[in-house]
């Protein structure tokens, strides 16, 4: 071994039996224990040192054992851990990150996933719903409330519809204004439901078949003395076929039902007419009780009605 190697190797081995010499005191405390202080101290340390090393074989110099004992009294080579900080908490953060790193990433990723969807996704498709609801309210219903009216006013033939179709349009588009959805669509089926009113045409006849009356009586519950006569009947349209319309049922506080065939009172002489020409032949050679013109509200009736109507018997 080459003398250059010597001098670089000896330090390493004095050093390292100074930790050794170090370690042995931390391990002995009945040797570091003692009431003596200053050189005194040290000196006993060094001779109860150096009779431990050599028990072991190990010659070890006065100078290392002396080294050892200034290294304890300095804390050297021991591990203090630091205090705690924001620094060491981050560094024992970045020294388990195998342990909380998979998590934390799966984390992050739903985060930028359900943040992404919320701000790119929801939140535009919200303010299209609310833009495309106040247009709908501020434009497309008004504007299809005045398309309404203006068929309503072209196509009927009495001043009544036009006056109706105008109150409605005005009620809804108020609702419309503020902000009322339902309001504004129940106008809307109003005026629509109006139209068709108008643009209906059928005939108001008798029923006159084996399985359906053609018409009876019933004593009304307010005034028991009383008889109301009423004759079944059905609208017929142009095209030959029965029609199904809304009627108020005058013994149920007005309850409209949507029904073929219904009920209208009369009085009694066009009850009993239409009951005498059934009689002659079974047979009704007078079957219509009114009609229902295109441009018209109501039924031209061509008997004598009283105006009410029941939908069940």
């Amino acid at each position: 071994m080459s003398t250059t190697t010597a001098t670089e190797k000896a330090p390493l081995d004095e050093v390292m039996l100074a930790m050794d010499v170090v370690d042995t005191l931390r391990h002995r405390q009945d040797l570091v224990e003692r009431e003596l202080a200053g050189e005194a101290r040290e000196k006993q340390l060094i001779d109860k040192l150096r009779e431990i090393y050599h028990q072991q074989g190990i010659e070890v110099t006065d100078d290392v054992l002396m080294a050892g004992v200034k290294a304890l009294d300095e804390s050297r080579f021991v591990y203090t851990p630091p205090k705690p900080s924001l620094g060491v908490s981050l560094a024992r953060l970045y020294v388990s990150r195998r342990k909380w790193g998979p998590a934390a990433i799966a984390l992050a990723l739903v985060l930028v996933i359900g943040l992404g969807g919320y701000f790119l996704a929801y939140k535009p498709f919200q303010a299209a719903q609310a833009e495309g609801a106040r247009i709908e309210l501020s434009e497309k219903l008004p504007a299809q409330m005045d398309a309404l009216y203006q068929t309503i006013f072209e196509e009927t033939k009495v001043q009544q519809a036009a006056s109706e179709a105008a109150t409605l349009r005005e009620r809804g588009k108020s609702a419309a204004a503020e902000g009322n959805r339902a309001g504004a669509e129940q106008a809307i089926a109003q005026l629509t439901a109006l139209r068709d009113t108008l643009r209906q045409e059928y005939q108001l006849r008798i029923v006159n078949r084996a399985d359906q009356k053609t018409g009876f009586w019933t004593f009304p519950e307010v005034n028991t003395a009383a008889t109301n006569y009423y004759l079944v009947v059905e609208a017929i349209g142009s095209d030959g076929k029965p029609l199904t319309l809304p009627i108020a049922n005058e013994e149920e506080n007005g309850k409209v039902e949507n029904v073929a065939i219904w009920g209208v009172r009369v009085p009694e002489s066009t009850y009993r007419s239409v009951e005498a020409d059934k009689r002659d032949d079974g047979i009704l050679q007078r079957n219509v009780l009114g009609l229902k013109e295109y441009g018209f509200l109501d039924v031209d009736y061509v008997m004598p009605v009283l105006g009410g109507a029941v939908t069940r018997w």
